[in-house]
């Protein structure tokens, strides 16, 4: 079996390069990996491709698989999917999952990837990271049936959260993003949709992933009195200033953050990282989801991608990597 592979490398900030590696020889429980697809995690991924991922968040934001360290060189991402090549036999010639940055082919414990459902294509199935992270989200938000519920951001994250929100009996969503393009996106998830400054106001819950200071400020004029913010966005090393004056404390106003690398404590009790994406991938079945790939290149062209990606000159939610 062929125990080479080639991956991205991140070799300084704003430049990087597919690289040579030897893959380690497997061991009786690891599984050996060749990667059909991977997904960009724009925000994320961009963060870290400009080098902009602050020094104190160096360990937090760590991928599971991931080699170098911040800000370079470092071999980064975490949306694989691939068919397994060897290993135990109940996964050996399986469609999988895994947190594995962009590399053809990559040795993982066989603990460590997720078979994807049979009805959840693999070219879909690279979302599963971040619908994992709107399922989060939601444990934290808690919503009500009934409740008037709006999503500043379409960006991955966002457009994810809106449509998991989207199949809550009686919810009633608005996708808002300053992108009017961002309109067909909604659609396709069956929410409605605005730019900000026509945003409908007395909201219930605000779920806040643009990333900006603006979105923020607007999330809070939004809300209902004692309604809440819940923040999904990361600044990386930029600092945000918020209204805290005005009518924040009369309204009584919440903000809340949430974030995928801990499981929401509102979840069942015993509920388990396997278990949550275990559940993104049976969401994926949905065919709606594949709004969110806006675009797909091959592998070999991903040190001229991401630049692009970086700069918006490409824009996009989720970019596919097609491997060879």
């Amino acid at each position: 079996m062929n125990r080479t592979a080639r991956a991205f490398w991140l070799n300084r900030p704003g430049e990087g390069a597919i690289q040579d590696v030897d893959l380690p020889e497997p061991g009786a429980d690891d599984v050996v990996v060749r990667a059909l697809y991977s997904g960009v995690s724009r925000g994320t991924e961009t963060l870290v491709f400009r080098g902009g991922v602050p020094e104190s968040q160096y360990a937090a934001m760590r991928a599971p698989f991931q080699e170098g360290d911040f800000p370079a060189p470092v071999k980064y991402g975490y949306l694989s999917v691939g068919v397994v090549e060897e290993g135990p036999d109940h996964l050996t010639g399986e469609t999988v999952f895994c947190l594995h940055p962009h590399q053809t082919r990559y040795v993982v414990p066989a603990a460590a990837v997720t078979p994807v459902p049979a009805g959840v294509p693999a070219s879909r199935a690279v979302l599963t990271g971040t619908v994992e992270t709107a399922v989060n989200a939601l444990w934290d938000a808690a919503p009500l049936v009934g409740d008037r519920i709006t999503v500043i951001g379409g960006g991955m994250v966002g457009c994810s959260v809106a449509a998991l929100l989207a199949r809550f009996p009686g919810v009633r969503v608005q996708l808002v993003d300053a992108d009017p393009a961002r309109a067909a996106v909604a659609a396709a998830l069956g929410v409605d949709f605005a730019l900000p400054a026509d945003a409908l106001g007395d909201r219930d819950l605000v779920v806040h992933a643009s990333a900006t200071e603006q979105g923020l400020a607007r999330a809070l004029q939004l809300l209902t009195p004692e309604g809440t913010v819940l923040e999904l966005s990361w600044y990386g090393d930029r600092t945000v200033s918020l209204p805290l004056g005005e009518a924040f404390h009369s309204r009584r106003l919440v903000i809340r953050a949430s974030q995928v690398g801990t499981v929401s404590p509102a979840a069942r009790p015993g509920r388990s990282y396997a278990d949550r994406l275990a559940l993104a991938l049976e969401l994926l079945t949905d065919p709606a989801l594949d709004a969110l790939v806006t675009g797909e290149s091959a592998f070999e062209e991903l040190p001229a991608l991401l630049p692009k990606l970086a700069d918006g000159t490409v824009p996009a939610l989720c970019h596919r990597i097609r491997y060879p």
